[in-house]
């Protein structure tokens, strides 16, 4: 059986492994590692594809020579170009409840869209199909914004989904796809680094702890977190071992290399020589140098703890395990158990010795930096990543098989909206009814089809290599529309009645934006709606063109002085009974109004408490007489005017004393019908209260007059 091949192809070096499988689980039949002639890859990411391939070249001829011919290999992509990303998505489900787990796939693939999204502005990606989405996990439903454990026939006004998605950069495949392809090798499996690390060190029966694993590479630290049985998250921090190198080289002026070189013995050696980039060579204690490098390491240190505590909801994990070649940087581990608070035996560094059923060869050095190519070729073995293509309308998709693949993962990869998924909602009708802003909604739209080789499928559905998955457009939402009558929910006919046996129709008046309208106008987006219902004894009066009194008194001027004066009560009756003016108006009804009579200028100086004439009652001849004369003269609006001169709304009445005498004897002729006798005074008497008087006396209430014959 041929070995597998295996190549790790890291940002210092490309390690090259045969592994094969035996009695004990795998043996490691040979290892190589090649360094970059020069810096070729940056975090994990091919920069110069030429120069990578050059270097898989020289590895793959290497072993050839002891080996045989090789033609497949196993990779991987590195943990660095993991992205994960939280997105959201709500859906107004008022008028469509959520009713299937189809509605709640379309959902969660919404969801991944806006995580998509949220990655693709975070990272200044403009393309769509920029990364592959390698899984996604729900981590909440909300109905109405508030947790719920599953939509299924729920009812509510919104229904949401928020996920957490794992995306891979498709640069990092290509890339790796095409160094390979110049050194004449095929991919026969693809793996993701922390999956090859946490496979070989943290198997399925471990993974119940909290346990942190730290691949320290040259450019980067890789990081793992398990928990319950699960992996639980990957994360990077962007610094490694080369950030300790390059303390090394500036503080004792060293090329790149003599200082990787020089720190690689610091953990073996008491004593280090190096030599400078003037050519003076020094040589100096390892423990003189750690203290210098010191710094740089509590850096590394610090900022490794702060991504295992973000990635492990802020909480230091019951334990650490380091890899890679950058665990062994003197100091590292104690640093790193202080910042996570944890006891020093708790954060340990894990060479092949930790690996269980893997043997190797005699020639082969138990170092940390071996344990992730080795894991790449076990995982690879185990669970590899393979290439599927599919078409997605007329677009052909090529998919790497990080899990089940399914219907909605190709819809990604296409780039196919969550919108396209339903028809669009119609447009809203927004107006105005009454000074009342409104908002009509617009149907909703219905659901595209979705059809894998010619039936009809979910998002769900599984699929496989060559199937050809069509969108069906679902139909878009009706516009919103309703008539003015509709929207005010008016259904009644105009009133027939009668006012004073006038016939009145009692209607609606409707005017849109400002202009008269009609009930049963359709509504445009925008319109302003006054609408005012004829139904009261006031409406039909005012449609008779009657205006009916407004209160019960009225106001006029006095000598200049404003003053409100009383009115009699107008009668007003519906079917022959009193009525108010606010009462409501049937079809049919009778309406009378008869307005009070206005007032005269007596009634308003009887109300003033202003007497205008000056009277006495007497007898004369034993006949009761009354005597009148003026006080005052009055005019109305400048003319004169009498007590009974009528008075109306805002007349201008003026009242002034007249210049009169006391009422005399004399006056009472003005009243009565007498004759005095011819001749002379001497012929007769006047008699007040039977004493003597003259015409020219004034009288007085009561007084009894006679005129006496001689």
């Amino acid at each position: 059986m041929a070995p597998i091949f295996a190549l790790d192809i890291g940002t210092r070096s490309v390690v090259g492994i045969l592994l094969e499988e035996s009695t004990a689980g795998h043996h490691v039949i040979d290892l190589e590692v090649i360094e970059h002639k020069e810096r070729s890859m940056i975090d994990g990411q091919i920069h110069n594809i030429l120069s990578v391939a050059s270097v898989i070249e020289e590895m793959k001829q290497l072993l050839e020579t002891r080996h045989g011919r090789l033609e497949k290999v196993s990779v991987a992509a590195a943990g660095r170009a993991l992205k994960t990303a939280v997105g959201a998505l709500s859906a107004d489900i008022s008028e469509h409840a959520l009713i299937n787990t189809e509605d709640i796939n379309r959902l969660e693939l919404g969801a991944v869209q806006k995580a998509q999204q949220e990655l693709l502005s975070s990272d200044a990606v403009t393309a769509d199909n920029q990364y592959y989405c390698v899984g996604y996990s729900v981590l909440h439903y909300l109905l109405d914004g508030e947790p719920i454990g599953s939509l299924i026939d729920q009812t509510g006004r919104t229904a949401s989904a928020e996920v957490i998605a794992t995306f891979l950069p498709r640069v990092v495949v290509e890339s790796l796809l095409a160094a390979l392809k110049r050194a004449d090798l095929e991919m026969e499996a693809l793996t993701l680094e922390p999956i090859a690390a946490i496979n070989v060190l943290i198997p399925q029966s471990m993974r119940r702890l909290n346990v942190a694993l730290v691949d320290i590479g040259a450019g980067t630290s890789d990081i793992a977190i398990t928990s319950q049985n699960t992996v639980t998250a990957f994360g990077m921090v962007p610094i490694a071992g080369d950030e300790i190198t390059e303390t090394f080289s500036s503080h004792y002026l060293l090329d790149f290399p003599e200082a990787e070189a020089a720190k690689r013995l610091l953990a073996d050696r008491e004593i280090v020589t190096f030599q400078d980039i003037l050519g003076f060579e020094q040589e100096l204690p390892s423990s003189e140098v750690i203290d210098v490098l010191s710094p740089s390491v509590e850096r590394l240190a610090s900022a490794i703890a702060d991504e295992i505590r973000r990635l492990n909801n802020e909480q230091s994990p019951q334990a650490v395990m380091l890899t890679g070649g950058g665990s062994l940087t003197p100091g590292l581990a104690q640093k790193l158990s202080a910042a996570l608070e944890l006891p020093a035996q708790r954060v340990a560094v894990r060479g092949l010795e930790a690996l269980s059923n893997v043997t190797f060869a005699d020639k082969i050095s138990a170092s940390p930096a071996f344990v992730t190519p080795i894991g790449i070729a076990i995982a690879a073995q185990r669970a590899p990543i393979h290439y599927m293509t599919v078409t997605v309308g007329d677009k052909l998709i090529r998919l790497f098989e990080l899990k089940e693949m399914t219907v909605g993962d190709a819809l990604l990869a296409a780039g196919v909206k969550a919108r396209h998924l339903y028809g669009r909602p119609g447009l809203a009708l927004r107006f105005t009814l009454n000074g009342q802003e409104i908002t009509l909604p617009g149907t909703h739209g219905t659901a595209a089809v979705i059809h894998k080789n010619g039936r009809e499928a979910g998002t769900k559905d599984l699929i496989s290599n060559g199937d050809n998955i069509r969108l069906e457009k679902g139909e878009d939402g009706q516009r919103a529309a309703a008539t003015i009558r509709e929207a005010a929910g008016l259904d009644a006919a105009p009133v027939q009645a009668a006012v004073n046996d006038v016939p009145v129709t009692l209607t609606t008046e409707v005017s849109v934006n400002g202009e008269p309208g009609s009930l049963d106008s359709e509504i445009e987006d925008r319109d302003d709606i006054e609408i005012r219902q004829q139904t009261t004894v006031r409406d039909a009066l005012h449609a008779a063109g009657v205006i009916p009194a407004s209160g019960s008194v009225q106001a006029i001027t006095l000598n200049g002085k404003r003053v409100p004066v009383k009115l009699a009560t107008p009668e007003l009756t519906r079917n022959g009974l009193p009525v108010s003016l606010s009462a409501a108006v049937q079809d049919g009804d009778r309406i009378g109004y008869q307005a009070g009579a206005r007032p005269a200028v007596s009634d308003i100086a009887a109300e003033l408490g202003v007497r205008l004439t000056e009277q006495v009652t007497v007898t004369f001849n034993d006949e009761t007489v009354t005597i009148t004369k003026p006080r005052f003269t009055v005019t109305v609006n400048g003319q004169p005017a009498d007590l009974s001169t009528l008075v109306a709304e805002d007349d201008r009445l003026n009242v002034s004393p007249a210049d009169t005498q006391p009422i005399r004897f004399s006056d009472v002729f003005g009243f009565i019908d007498y004759q005095l006798p011819a001749g002379s005074a001497s012929s007769y008497r006047l008699l007040r209260n039977g004493e003597p008087i003259q015409f020219t006396d004034e009288l007085f209430g009561g007084d009894r007059l006679e005129i006496v014959l001689s």
